[in-house]
């Protein structure tokens, strides 16, 4: 059995350690008995310990009574951590515990932890995409690599926001038991197994705006219910009634990409969703995304995602 540490901190994200655990828990399901996870929780005080979303959660271990050798050690990530100072007393319990861990890491901000820690100095990393510059800001001995969904370093491991600890632990299993135990896994909590290219294959029209009517969230429904027609400023200013210059300028400062930058991630978006989840041609979604061709979106998905829409169908169904 390998163990594995998830230390706990106030207003952590719930999510960040949920779903890495998960994996685990899931890949003892999948492999001979004595051969998978065990799971630890090491808590810092105060107690009890709730998480960011408000759920109190507890800890096997207080960072002064856990064990002092653990096969992984993972630090989640928390809201507050790129503005919160230094946790001393995390810091010296991962002074004392990563040198003894085979792999330890962070997920999403949890590489703020790591940083305090001194353990991000002349290491590849990554964060959550929107702390990714304040993270190569604040630790500048960090190697920051922004736009990956996870990164390995040695014995180190960072990964970017939320999800994408899954797909972190996702890659141990692979790496402990083989890439089919880690494919019946994904399939279990219904994630891809390997997931391509990095944080900018997800489109901003997932972030909508606070205000529903407000021009930007319009013009995200609108395009989201249009994906497969053309698209120009004039258009989409006349859906909210505003002029092409007001409408680009508003959008642009709002949504902080453009209107022609959001249309193509919205495609790319659509795109993905139906490589993955049907069995349409590789011509249709095109089609159906607006793309106009297989070439155009082939050339789109190299460029903004580095794999082929056909690679990353491949990849999302590869029975290993």
């Amino acid at each position: 059995m390998k163990s594995v540490a998830i230390v706990l901190f106030p207003d952590v994200q719930a999510l960040d350690v949920a779903g890495p655990l998960d994996v685990f828990a899931e890949a003892n399901r999948f492999v001979s008995g004595g051969e998978g996870y065990t799971i630890t929780t090491v808590g810092a005080a105060p107690y009890p310990i709730r998480a960011s979303n408000g759920m109190p959660l507890g800890a096997e271990h207080t960072l002064e009574s856990a064990p002092p050798v653990f096969d992984v050690v993972l630090v989640p990530g928390g809201p507050m951590l790129p503005e919160n100072p230094e946790m001393p007393l995390i810091t010296d319990w991962l002074h004392k515990v990563t040198p003894q861990a085979g792999r330890y890491g962070s997920i999403c901000t949890g590489a703020f932890i790591l940083g305090h820690a001194g353990l991000l100095d002349d290491k590849k990393a990554t964060t959550h995409w929107s702390h990714a510059l304040e993270l190569a800001e604040m630790f500048p001995k960090a190697r920051v690599e922004p736009d990956r969904i996870y990164v390995r370093d040695g014995t180190l491991m960072t990964s970017a926001g939320v999800t994408a600890g899954i797909d972190m632990a996702l890659s141990l299993v692979a790496e402990d038991h083989g890439p089919a135990i880690a494919l019946a896994v994904a399939k279990r909590l219904l994630v891809v197994a390997q997931r391509q290219g990095g944080q900018s294959q997800f489109s901003p029209f997932l972030n909508t705006s606070a205000e529903d009517d407000s021009p930007v969230a319009k013009i995200q429904r609108y395009v989201l219910e249009h994906i497969s027609e053309p698209f120009s400023v004039e258009r989409l200013a006349d859906v909210v009634s505003m002029s092409p210059r007001s409408f680009a300028r508003v959008f642009a400062r709002d949504a902080k990409v453009t209107p022609a930058e959001f249309v193509q991630r919205a495609r790319i978006d659509a795109a993905r969703r139906l490589l993955e989840g049907s069995e349409r041609a590789i011509k249709a979604v095109a089609y159906d995304c607006g793309f106009g061709s297989a070439a155009r979106m082939r050339l789109i998905f190299t460029q903004r995602l580095g794999v082929t829409p056909t690679q990353y169908r491949d990849s999302f169904r590869k029975d290993g």
